[in-house]
């Protein structure tokens, strides 16, 4: 599981987004957002970046290709975790590796270091977001 840190000290150069154009609850409900455990996790060679997840969503498993090298050690610190993953997206094959589906993390799209978006607290694997 990855550790959090509760005291790590927020970037004090961070200035938020501007907020996105409005979209209705129809749109948004086109997402099918689940909670998924990370089973394993691989290196992609060649890249700094990517690895390929796979991910335990309770009825079935997926390949996910993520950009999350960077911000960790080692990859088996994500074993077992749990995260937010999209599963409504077509198939990509990205650097030779199929991926089913894209992880949502937190703080990647504003420069800072990503880190996972998940449950507060253990939940059944394929449980929907909503």
């Amino acid at each position: 599981m990855v550790e959090r840190d509760p005291t790590a000290a927020r970037s004090p150069a961070f200035a938020a987004a501007p907020v996105r154009a409005e979209i209705d609850a129809a749109t948004l409900d086109k997402l099918d957002v689940r909670v998924g455990t990370i089973r394993a996790a691989d290196p992609i060679p060649a890249t700094d970046r990517l690895a390929v997840l796979t991910v335990d969503f309770g009825d079935r498993t997926r390949s996910i290709v993520a950009g999350i090298r960077a911000e960790r050690s080692s990859l088996a610190s994500v074993i077992g975790a749990q995260a937010l993953f999209v599963l409504n997206l077509p198939p990509k094959t990205i650097r030779g590796q199929l991926s089913e589906g894209m992880l949502f993390d937190v703080g990647f799209a504003d420069g800072l270091q990503a880190a996972f978006a998940q449950p507060e607290w253990p939940m059944p694997d394929g449980v929907r977001v909503g």
